[in-house]
């Protein structure tokens, strides 16, 4: 499909997601975030992919909202604000519900929204020169869409800090409080990414599926009778799998397992 605010490449078991209007700081729009969602869309149900990477063409990954786009809201009904916008909040949930890992190449501005993306993402990777921002209180709104992925990431007490506060913090800081998970020089970027993503095509493509599904399951839980029924349940499921019996017979014959083998990035 030909899109007007993205571009997307694929090679070697890997879809990249470029934000594409480098002029507005890639802010998204109506038209931004419908094909983002069906470029997402493709890619899960591509079986080739393997690994989604989000990034941003020009100066800066996202600078949230387009604020054309957002005042146009004045004019809708409570219920065509809600349709307009939930599709923000449908493409960041198909992100972090999808079993296929993703990783967020961060540069530049993250803002607001471009926030929520990140996070919606398994694995982010900013520059020492990235800037992040919940700016949502300065201009009379909130981070709403965002909130769930954005507190995930940084936790209620700091997400109280920088949801009222509205200040610019750097990717170092990023780093510091656990928001991202690698800080890279700019010109070490693609190289980070890149590694993250080899070791991502390493894991069987059931498994890695099932642990994301483990660890939104689990996280917050009482270890109890029915945790420790639900989780040896999995791994007696999982184990029988047909990619668990290759990669456990690639241990013993000292090779690499079946989609290791078959993709050349592995």
């Amino acid at each position: 499909m030909s899109y007007t605010t993205i571009e997307t490449e694929r090679s070697n078991g890997v879809a990249t997601i470029w934000l594409n209007r480098p002029e507005m700081r890639n802010a998204m729009n109506d038209v931004l975030i419908a094909e983002l969602t069906d470029a997402v869309r493709n890619a899960q149900a591509d079986d080739d992919v393997r690994v989604l990477v989000l990034a941003g063409r020009g100066k800066a990954f996202c600078a949230g909202a387009d604020l054309g786009w957002m005042k146009s809201g004045r004019g809708m009904t409570q219920e065509q604000s809600s349709k307009d916008t939930g599709s923000l909040a449908n493409v960041m949930r198909m992100l972090y519900d999808s079993l296929k890992p993703s990783v967020a190449r961060v540069h530049g501005a993250a803002f607001a929204g471009g926030m929520g993306l990140v996070t919606a993402c398994d694995i982010a990777v900013a520059s020492t020169e990235a800037k992040f921002c919940l700016s949502e209180v300065k201009l009379g709104l909130i981070p709403a869409m965002i909130s769930p992925y954005v507190i995930r990431a940084m936790g209620e007490n700091l997400a109280k800090r920088y949801f009222l506060t509205g200040e610019v913090f750097d990717g170092t800081e990023a780093h510091r409080i656990g928001f991202v998970h690698e800080l890279a020089q700019p010109d070490e970027m693609d190289a980070k990414t890149n590694a993250i993503v080899k070791h991502l095509l390493q894991g069987g493509p059931i498994a890695l599926g099932e642990c994301k599904r483990l660890i939104r399951d689990m996280a917050g839980r009482p270890i109890d009778d029915e945790v420790t029924l639900d989780t040896a349940g999995r791994i007696a499921r999982v184990r029988a799998s047909d990619e668990a019996q290759e990669g456990i017979a690639s241990f013993f014959e000292k090779r690499k397992p079946a989609w290791v083998r078959n993709n050349p990035q592995s």
